[in-house]
């Protein structure tokens, strides 16, 4: 009897386990409220306080690359691999800042540092150090490529070859002026035509994502426009977002825009502006990135064209909480704005903030991303956004992953499922939101 009873208990035991790690796992799927106390990259730095019709209109058209080409929301390249219909209106975000010592001589950002918590007590709690590639790199997956170099060929073919599978038509190439990069990189403006080379061979294209540096303002940025657009803006691959007014414009993301104030901004984005890029040569779409509730007041005062939310951690921010974008849609659709979702896998970046673990997003197999991509198409926007193609660091990478374990670590992987189960899901969501999305325009 006693036995039987011990045999119950057991049971009792795993069945209550197993219901506790299955409502943990679905709590992932679920918008949490408020706005987190911290974004990444985004907890170091202070917070500080002519319109046309931005409605797209499809296209189908080809250039050489030295043509510009005006770009609508889909285009059919031949089925070859994996390949098919890529979408203009389905943008992922793409990162060029690894290096290996094949390539670069020593390892870049795979071997990221442990980013310290700004509170020494709570710092002190964690380990420093960095990372030591290539068995510990900074990530908690581990890519099938191993510890690459952006610079390698072979990887930019790969990567437009999975990207191209994946059907978005356009990659947000993060980018920095000459000579710069982020703290843990190191300059990579030189491998521009590589991409754009490699993109107009994949029949994508390729739009840029400012990123914060020091010293960047209103006039800088305007700067780095002219620059990009004088050096690139011919080329086949630049992408040019078309509006139904027949005009055809470059597209540009404004990561952490909220760091310049509304009134600097309007100095360039506005007609009256000091120094206004409106019906120049450089005109150009502007979105900005909204985090806080009142960014959306700060966005239009400062003359953008819309909004992007960038951050793939559901209920992070105000921005990226999926109950949260019906009403900001409708305020962009109110003041002729753009509203620009981002999507994402999941989200885990403990692998370089030790401490950041209340942000973690499981990816349930493919279900969180599925929540996602459903919580976009509700709201009808004109462009989807991914996060990410390739930003390792924070987990939200639908590049081709590997299982890996070694002395010391065990990565996450994308079982039961294959590595590129994250692309083919984009693929079906992009094919499904574009089916729909010719129905909202009848």
């Amino acid at each position: 009897m006693a036995r039987l009873r011990r045999k119950a208990c057991v049971a009792l035991f795993l069945f209550t386990l197993f219901i506790f790690g299955t409502m943990m796992g679905l709590r992932t799927l679920k918008p949490s409220d408020g706005f987190s106390d911290l974004s990444p990259g985004f907890e170091l730095l202070p917070m500080r306080g002519g319109k046309m019709d931005r409605r797209s209109a499809s296209r189908d058209a080809t250039a050489s690359a030295g043509q510009t080409l005006p770009v609508g929301s889909k285009e059919v390249r031949p089925n070859s691999g994996s390949g098919g219909t890529v979408f203009y209106d389905v943008h992922i975000f793409y990162y060029t800042w690894y290096g290996n010592p094949h390539i670069d001589g020593k390892y870049i950002h795979w071997d990221h540092i442990l980013v310290p918590h700004w509170d020494p007590k709570i710092a002190s709690s964690y380990p420093r150090g960095r990372h030591m590639p290539p068995e510990d790199i900074g990530s908690s997956f581990y890519p099938e490529l191993n510890a690459y170099s952006s610079r390698d060929p072979d990887v930019l073919e790969s990567h437009m070859e999975q990207i191209g599978a994946s059907a978005a038509g356009v990659l947000i190439l993060s980018w920095y002026p000459p000579g710069l990069a982020d703290d843990n990189g190191e300059p990579v403006e030189d491998l521009v035509p590589a991409v754009l080379d490699a993109a107009y061979r994949h029949k994508l294209k390729v739009a840029f994502h400012i990123q914060p540096y020091r010293g960047r303002n209103d006039q800088t940025v305007h700067d780095n426009i002219k620059y990009i657009i004088d050096r690139y803006g011919d080329h086949g691959a630049f992408y040019k977002f078309s509006s139904s007014t027949g005009k055809s414009l470059p597209l540009f993301y404004i990561y952490d825009s909220y760091l310049t104030p509304p009134d600097s901004w309007s100095e360039f984005l506005t007609p009256t502006g000091a120094h206004s890029v409106r019906g120049s040569a450089y005109d150009s779409i502007f979105i900005a990135l909204i985090v806080e509730e009142r960014h959306k007041h700060d966005i239009l005062t400062g003359g953008f064209d819309g909004m992007y939310t960038y951050f793939a951690s559901n209920g992070f921010s105000f921005g990226s909480s999926h109950h949260n974008w019906k009403s900001i849609k409708a305020f962009c659709d109110g003041n002729n704005l753009l509203f620009v979702p981002s999507v994402g896998p999941g989200y885990i970046d403990t692998s370089i903030r030790p401490w950041n673990n209340h942000n973690t997003r499981n990816r349930v197999n493919g279900r969180y991303y599925e929540t996602a991509l459903q919580a976009a198409l509700r709201v009808r926007p004109e462009v989807v956004t991914v996060t990410s193609f390739n930003e390792w660091h924070e987990g939200t990478q639908i590049e081709r992953a590997t299982p890996k374990k070694t002395a010391t670590r065990v990565y996450l992987d994308y079982h039961p499922h294959q590595p590129g189960h994250y692309l083919q899901l984009t693929r079906r969501w992009a094919e499904q939101y574009n089916k729909e999305k010719e129905q909202w325009l009848v």
